[in-house]
């Protein structure tokens, strides 16, 4: 039995933008070896792996990068989301439920976009870890430690930009991933990003959902807002919508499918 997989470029509408993600629909029940030797082969930042329930708009759903599996990943969820639409799978009128390592995950479309309902990921002040200066080769004026990652703030969005770190020093550290912030420039946004993972098998994340999750409620304490527009400003670059509501993080963004196939082994 062969398995559909696609690949979709999420938290974007433009092709070879965004952030791209294959996402396989499985027939049957496939072991946690062959799901991560999927993910190798297809070697983008994160493979899904989407299993229907009983109920109609019920799915598992579980994400692997080239190398591990992670907990939680806003790209390829609406990447999996996106797909159910657009295969008519589930109707756009309707919720998914996604069963995840991270809990339920509900997804349903919004004004034009897809809207994911995340768990708040709040960064509380560490120290600052020698590595981390060394390897980011600048001078935080914040750092904060969530559950996965370092959330790591500059002064300025150019800084963000130019940023050239040491992969290698950084995946010393023992997190998942390191988030570099600070204010945007352009009106039309209100933070910048960054998102860096070589411990995890990726160097640069083009756009991160999950790292939205830490970003937002870091950012509303700056801002007063509970509604924002975040850019992520690796080479491929992307959007992200994020609208704060108790300890949920509710993350928005478009998708587009560029290929489809099927897996034969």
């Amino acid at each position: 039995m062969t398995t559909p997989v696609y690949q979709i470029d999420a938290f974007n509408d433009t092709a070879f933008k965004g952030n791209p993600a294959a996402v396989c629909l499985l027939q049957e029940t496939k072991s946690e070896q062959w799901m991560q030797s999927v993910a190798s082969e297809m070697n983008l930042s994160e493979t899904a792996f989407i299993s229907s329930r009983n109920e109609i708009n019920e799915f598992d759903l579980r994400w692997f990068t080239p190398t591990i599996e992670v907990d939680l990943c806003g790209h390829a969820t609406l990447a999996s989301a996106h797909i159910l639409f657009e295969s008519k799978v589930i109707k756009r009128n309707l919720p998914i439920v996604f069963h995840t390592r991270s809990g339920e995950l509900i997804t349903r479309c919004n004004n034009g976009l897809i809207e994911m309902d995340f768990p708040a990921q709040t960064a509380s002040p560490v120290g600052e870890p020698p590595e981390l200066t060394t390897a980011l080769a600048l001078s935080p004026v914040y750092i904060g430690k969530n559950q996965d990652d370092l959330l790591v703030i500059l002064d300025t969005e150019t800084q963000v930009r130019e940023c050239q770190p040491n992969f290698k020093l950084l995946s010393t550290l023992p997190v998942r991933g390191i988030i570099v912030s600070a204010r945007a420039d352009d009106e039309r946004y209100d933070f910048v990003s960054r998102f860096f993972a070589p411990a995890a098998g990726i160097d640069e994340d083009p756009v991160t959902g999950s790292a939205h999750c830490c970003l937002a409620p870091y950012w509303q304490q700056q801002t007063g807002k509970s509604q924002m527009l975040g850019l992520q400003v690796s080479k491929r670059s992307g959007e992200v919508s994020v609208r704060i509501k108790e300890n949920r993080i509710f993350l928005a963004g478009q998708a587009i499918t560029i290929l489809k196939g099927e897996l034969y082994v």
